[in-house]
């Protein structure tokens, strides 16, 4: 215990910055020595993005497309009037 290693940093998520959870914190060597699962978690964006950045990505692309389908039943109903008159 004379010479003390360098503590390893905790993966951050990429969008809010927050430490991932489920995986350790340890130094680039060490990292390179572990087994795979041991680097992720099972989940979409599984070692890069954290759980709530994830689940407010999903929600956000349903909303869009939601958004896309709510602007083509309006042009559709918009076109049906003018054809009406």
């Amino acid at each position: 215990y004379l010479h003390l290693k360098k503590k390893g940093t905790a993966p951050k998520c990429g969008d809010c910055g927050s430490k991932l959870a489920g995986i350790p914190a340890l130094r680039p060597r060490e990292y390179s020595q572990i087994s795979r699962p041991k680097k992720t978690v099972q989940r979409a964006y599984g070692g890069s993005r954290c759980a709530n950045c994830v689940k407010d990505r999903v929600v956000r692309a349903f909303l869009i497309e939601e958004q896309k389908i709510v602007k083509k039943v309006m042009k559709e109903q918009e076109k049906k009037q003018k054809g009406g008159r």
